[in-house]
């Protein structure tokens, strides 16, 4: 009952969505009605060219919003970003699932398919908006795989086979068709309005009204669906035990930072310097998870998941609340479900096929196998410091070429520094000094499409520390280095760990050493039997800090067979210290460029909604001109003009009343043409035919 009220309304609300699609979408279709019947009204001027642009705007935005929830509508096809596991290929994978869906009491998916996110999830794509029943898959991220123990794998599949049994998928289903159409609609009008400017002025509406109603459907939908997560953690602690529960909860909000930070700082760094990827990402992340230094990290996030409260959109309850709903359950029995005697683990083919999908193409890198990627990486860290130090010598060699440094004990420029006694205390001959500022002058003269990009030795560094150039290096080394690895208290300490660093990649490039991977800092050089990284690192410090001690270390490197002249040879991973890319014409620095481009997929949605908008307004356009051109001229006020009723006639007069015409010199049209002014009455001779009168008698006679 609950469950048929619960799809009830999820079906309400999937409805009110395609109500409210359809409406925009008949309002559309109105408005152009509209604008075309009243460009064939009479009386209109000009045709209604803002009509016509809004409905051109308006055709991306509507036609997006009805293609993205017709797509969502329909049953969702198998996810591209998965790999299907057969049973032949993982049978303890399905014989674990199955025994955890027996134990739950449903029915075992039809499929397995691996992720490359840190979740796991089931679907049913049934029929009949999810009421139906349909076929069942299992996703299963990769790195749960990797960083789970058994007992909390078991425990993280138990709970999702428990919404199976729960028959949660009746509105899960229907309520994730909405949610999704929702998301692809909002999705589409961002997508349209991004790709044109013409659009983008009118998307602020629809973008308000399918706001507000995400915003109701989430409050709606989001109550039912946490109850439904805390109903699938009760059945996988009854199955599982709640302490297993409790512990996969917790590990995987840990295994997802975890597996963010190893793509952000350890996969994509390495890809961009080097473009070498590992053929199997997983196994390397698996690596890094069973790292001891890493232990207290993970212990720290785990932590830190349970005091972060969920999400506006998150589906699942906060952590916390899960928990202690947990606690208060009884543990599970003992022998309920038979545990395994060894990891669980999947072929490493599917981990490849899944690293192929996680980064696609053949701009993706080179591939490389997993465990050469890790001692690639492990070079790559603790080489990172060498490429500052070759620019800050490089930079302190100039500035002393052109004198513009001061000696650090008398305070004169170098130019003015004598050969004798006073550069015997530097620890170097007068004349080597003399040779090589004749050696630097003639390469400076050379010209420069000649000159060689100078690689970073050890003998170079240590000329400018005998020469007293220490704090002028160290100060440029510390300008050039991230603002974490800076040291303003103590400058000397980067210079020193990065000669440091120096002296274990020549020590590795005659493979008497080697760069452990340390996750949490840099690489931890192993060198030969008998040394330790921190006697190394002390002779360096000592040669930094101490004048006149650059000889001893000299002796100490004799020792191990390291010669300071010998230039620092580019590593397996591709990286030049000297900051100069290997096999660049004449040496120049690697450009970058950071400059956005448009995907394919980008680049198409763009040409699709011009190509829409254009056509919409041409057809508007052309379709409302026509209309425009044929409607019929309006006549004058009073009698209509017709061939009937025209009182005109060529040549001069009107018809009159009577049939006759009266002559009139202009046409009229019932208008005066001119100012009417009144006619003076005509005198006329009476008629002779009318009775006369005699005067005579009237006349006076003369008298005689």
């Amino acid at each position: 009952m609950i469950a048929a009220a619960r799809a009830v309304l999820a079906l309400a609300l999937l409805a009110v969505l395609y109500a409210l699609v359809a409406s925009m979408v008949l309002l559309w279709a109105a408005f152009l009605a509209v604008a075309l019947w009243s460009a064939g009204a009479p009386g209109v001027q000009t045709p209604p060219t803002s009509a016509i642009i809004a409905c051109a705007a308006f055709a991306p935005i509507v036609f997006g919003m009805a293609w993205a929830v017709v797509r969502t509508a329909r049953p969702a096809a198998p996810r591209e970003d998965a790999v299907a596991v057969t049973r032949r290929g993982a049978p303890e994978l399905w014989r674990m699932v199955e025994e955890l869906a027996l134990g739950v009491g449903t029915h075992p998916p039809a499929h397995i398919r691996l992720t490359a996110e840190v979740n796991a999830s089931v679907t049913e794509d049934a029929p009949l908006l999810g009421l139906a029943p349909g076929r069942r898959v299992l996703y299963l991220g990769l790195p749960l795989l990797a960083g789970l123990s058994l007992a909390e794998l078991r425990a993280v599949l138990a709970h999702e086979l428990g919404h199976f049994s729960h028959r949660h998928n009746r509105f899960g289903a229907v309520a994730h068709r909405g949610a999704a159409g929702l998301a692809a609609a909002r999705q589409a009008i961002q997508d349209v309005s991004a790709a044109n400017d013409l659009v983008r002025l009118y998307a602020g509406g629809p973008l308000l009204l399918l706001g507000l109603y995400t915003y109701l459907f989430r409050w709606l939908t989001r109550p039912v669906r946490r109850r439904q997560e805390l109903e699938a953690d009760r059945e996988a602690a009854r199955v599982a035990g709640p302490g297993a529960v409790a512990d996969a909860l917790c590990s995987t909000e840990a295994l997802g930072a975890a597996w963010q930070q190893f793509l952000a700082e350890f996969l994509a760094p390495m890809r961009r310097a080097t473009g070498r990827i590992p053929d199997d990402p997983f196994r390397a992340f698996a690596h890094m998870v069973e790292a001891p230094e890493l232990r207290e990290p993970l212990a720290t996030l785990r932590a830190r998941a349970v005091e972060q409260p969920a999400g506006p959109d998150d589906a699942h309850p906060p952590l916390a609340t899960r928990l202690k709903r947990l606690a208060r359950l009884p543990a599970a029995e003992t022998g309920a479900v038979p545990l395994f005697a060894r990891p669980l683990s999947v072929p490493p083919r599917y981990a490849i096929e899944l690293g192929r999908i996680l980064l696609p193409g053949p701009d993706a890198g080179r591939r490389v196998p997993w465990r050469d990627w890790l001692t690639e990486l492990a070079e790559h860290r603790a080489r990172r410091p060498l490429a500052p130090l070759a620019e800050a010598v490089r930079t302190v060699e100039e500035a002393e070429r052109t004198g513009r440094l001061r000696d650090e004990r008398t305070g004169r420029p170098e130019a003015e520094r004598t050969e004798g006694p006073e550069a015997e205390r530097t620890g170097r001959p007068g004349t080597e000094r003399t040779a090589w500022r004749k050696a630097e002058r003639a390469k400076a003269e050379r010209p420069e499409t000649e000159r060689e990009p100078d690689a970073l030795t050890i003998q170079r560094v240590l000329r400018l520390l005998d020469g007293g150039r220490r704090m002028p290096l160290a100060r440029a080394l510390n300008s050039r280095l991230p603002r974490d690895a800076q040291n303003e208290s103590d400058p000397l300490r980067p210079l020193a760990d990065a000669l440091a660093v120096l002296i274990g990649a020549q020590l590795v490039s005659r493979g008497v050493a080697y760069w452990a991977m340390d996750w949490t800092g840099p690489s931890i050089l192993v060198p030969p039997a008998g040394i330790t990284p921190e006697t190394i690192h002390t002779w360096a410090d000592t040669a930094v800090r101490l004048p006149g001690q650059t000889q001893l270390l000299g002796l100490h490197l004799a020792a191990l067979g390291v010669d300071e002249r010998a230039p620092l040879p580019t590593g397996p991973a591709g990286d030049a210290a000297d900051g100069v890319v290997p096999g660049a014409p004449g040496g120049q620095p690697r450009l970058i460029s950071i400059v956005p481009g448009a995907t394919g997929p980008a680049r198409r949605r763009i040409t699709a909604v011009r190509a829409l908008a254009l056509t919409v307004l041409l057809g508007v356009a052309g379709l409302t001109f026509v209309l425009w051109a044929n409607k019929d001229e309006p006549s004058y006020p009073g009698t209509p003009v017709s061939p009937w009723t025209d009182g005109y006639r060529p040549g001069g007069g009107t018809t009159g009343t009577t049939g006759g015409t009266v002559p009139a010199p202009l046409p009229t049209y019932l208008y005066p043409t001119a100012p009417v002014w009144p006619t003076p009455p005509a005198y006329r001779l009476p008629s002779p035919s009318l009775p006369g009168s005699d005067i005579k008698p009237l006349v006076p006679r003369s008298t005689p």
